[in-house]
C-alpha cells in the first residue's frame, strides 16, 4: 500500500492494530451496557464509537488514497460529520417526543402488584441497604409512559418522614432496567430540597423555592444522600415532615412542573400543543443541549 509522505503515523504497525482494535472495543462495550444498563459504560462507548466513525473513516480514506488531504485533518472533518449527523439525530428524537402522546410528566397510580423492584442483585442491594439505614417503603407507584411501558417509582422514607428516597427504575430498549434515585426534603417554609441521579434531559424550569442538583454520575446511594445532607447543613435547611403521601405529593410536583414550564415558555400551552406539539423551539433547543451534556460529559445543563 501506499502512502502520502505526510502520513508516516499512519503506517505504523501499532497504529493500524489499534484503529482495528477500536471496532472491537465499541462492540464489547454496548454488549456488557446491554446487560448492566450504566450511564458511565454508556457515555464511554458514545465516545468510543465517535472515535470510531472519525479514525476508521478516515484511515480507510488514506488507505484507499480517496481523498489528498492529510490524516488528522480528515480526522477533523469526519469528527465534525459524526457531530452534525447526531445533531441531526437529536432534533429528529425531540421533535418526535414533542408531537407524540407520551406525558412529559405523567400521572402516578399506586401500584398494588409489588413488581416495581427488579430482581437483580445490584437493585435489590440497594433495597436491602435502604431498610438496613432506617427507610421503610412509603408508597409504590407507577406511571404509563406510552405503548404499554410504565416507568415505576418506589418511594422509601425515614422513621421521622423528613428525608424521601425515590427510587426510579427505567426501562431500556435493550429490556435492561436502570434504577436512578432522588434524595427530597421540604423545609417548615415550604422550600424543597432535591439531590438525584438522573441521566434523563430536563431541560425545563424549576419553581424558586426548589433547590435541585443533579449528579448522573453518581452511582451510589450512600454518597448521594450525604451529598444531599451536606446541602442542607451548607444551607442551614431544616427538613419538616412530609404533610401529605408520596404520590399525592409527586402528582402535585408534575402539576406544578408543567404550569411553570407552559407559563415560561418552555412549554406551548396545552390548546396550542396539538398543532404545535409540546415543546417550543427554545424549549427543543435547551434539551438538545442537555442531551449534548448528559451524553458526552454526565452533566445536566445549567441554566441561568
Amino acid at each position: 500500500m501506499v502512502f502520502s509522505a505526510d502520513s508516516s503515523v499512519v503506517q505504523s504497525p501499532y497504529f493500524i492494530l489499534a484503529v482495528l482494535a477500536l471496532p472491537l472495543l465499541s462492540l464489547v462495550l454496548g454488549q456488557m451496557n446491554q446487560r448492566m444498563a450504566s450511564p458511565l459504560l454508556s457515555i464511554a462507548d458514545r465516545w468510543l464509537r465517535w472515535g470510531v466513525f472519525a479514525f476508521c473513516t478516515a484511515f480507510i480514506c488514506e488507505y484507499l488514497q480517496l481523498v489528498d488531504r492529510p490524516f488528522w485533518s480528515l480526522v477533523v472533518v469526519f469528527s465534525l460529520l459524526w457531530f452534525v449527523g447526531e445533531t441531526l439525530l437529536n432534533w429528529l428524537s425531540i421533535h418526535a417526543l414533542s408531537v407524540s402522546p407520551m406525558p412529559l410528566f405523567p400521572r402516578y397510580v399506586a401500584n398494588q402488584i409489588g413488581d416495581e423492584w427488579p430482581t437483580q442483585r445490584r437493585t435489590l442491594a440497594l433495597r436491602d441497604w435502604l431498610r438496613a439505614h432506617g427507610f421503610k417503603q412509603a408508597q409504590a407507584m407507577k406511571a404509563e409512559i406510552g405503548g404499554g411501558i410504565y416507568l415505576r417509582v418506589s418511594i422509601y422514607q425515614n422513621a421521622e418522614a423528613t428525608l424521601r428516597v425515590q427510587m426510579t427504575f427505567i426501562p431500556q430498549a435493550s429490556g435492561a432496567i436502570t434504577v436512578c434515585f432522588a434524595a427530597m426534603s421540604v423545609t417548615a417554609d415550604g422550600s424543597r430540597y432535591v439531590t438525584d441521579n438522573l441521566y434523563v434531559p430536563f431541560a425545563g424550569f424549576y419553581p424558586e423555592h426548589w433547590f435541585v442538583e443533579r449528579g448522573p454520575l453518581c452511582r451510589s446511594l450512600p454518597r448521594l444522600l450525604e451529598r444531599h445532607r451536606r446541602r442542607m447543613d451548607a444551607a442551614k435547611a431544616v427538613g419538616a415532615p412530609f404533610a401529605v403521601d408520596p404520590i399525592t405529593d409527586l402528582n402535585a410536583t408534575q402539576g406544578e412542573l408543567d404550569r411553570l414550564n407552559t407559563e415560561l415558555g418552555f412549554l406551548h400551552s396545552h390548546q396550542d400543543r396539538g398543532d404545535l406539539g409540546k415543546i417550543t423551539h427554545e424549549g427543543r433547543y435547551r434539551v438538545w443541549k442537555e442531551i449534548w451534556m448528559l451524553n458526552y460529559l454526565g452533566r445536566a445543563a445549567k441554566y441561568e
